[in-house]
């Protein structure tokens, strides 16, 4: 510290305490100021929180019954008019395991034809190097026999 500052802290003592001691004040103050606080109060009134409202009879009962039907129920291999009645209602296996065979089979012939028209190519096409030579025969010193008839041959240009 030097020796300026030392002494400024000496001589003046006083000044510095009050003006630590008015800043700790005015922090402290301004966020506690008394006139511009307005509490709002709720003024509604609500009815009690107590247990014996509809909703929690309902969730009592519903707790009794669950604890009744598992202690009660009839287990899953025994013959009950319940199970009874859904057996009857319920379409029998058989006919979901025929419709997914049929489908498995109309499933595979669609992507054999899809397969099919995939791979397909165009027929191939022997072309001539000069294809103006099939116009070129000698309809003389043909041997017997061996007559062509060329004349529906058609070229076929690109």
């Amino acid at each position: 510290m030097s020796l300026a500052r030392a002494a400024g802290v000496i001589v003046r003592p006083t000044r510095r305490a009050c003006t630590t001691l008015i800043q700790r004040r005015a922090a402290s103050t301004q966020t506690h100021e008394e006139h511009h606080h307005e509490e709002h109060h709720d003024t509604n009134e609500y009815p009690p929180e107590v247990f014996n409202t509809p909703f929690w009879r309902r969730v009592a009962l519903v707790a009794v019954g669950v604890v009744a039907f598992y202690k009660y129920a009839p287990a899953p291999g025994d013959d009950n008019p319940i199970a009874k009645y859904l057996s009857r209602s319920q379409v029998p296996a058989e006919v979901y395991k025929e419709a997914a065979f049929k489908h498995l089979l109309l499933a595979a012939q669609g992507s054999d034809e899809t397969l099919l028209v995939a791979d397909s190519k165009p027929p191939v096409v022997h072309r001539l190097r000069f294809p103006q030579r099939l116009e070129m025969y000698s309809p003389h010193s043909q041997p017997v026999g061996l007559k062509i008839h060329a004349g529906d041959v058609v070229v076929k240009r690109d």
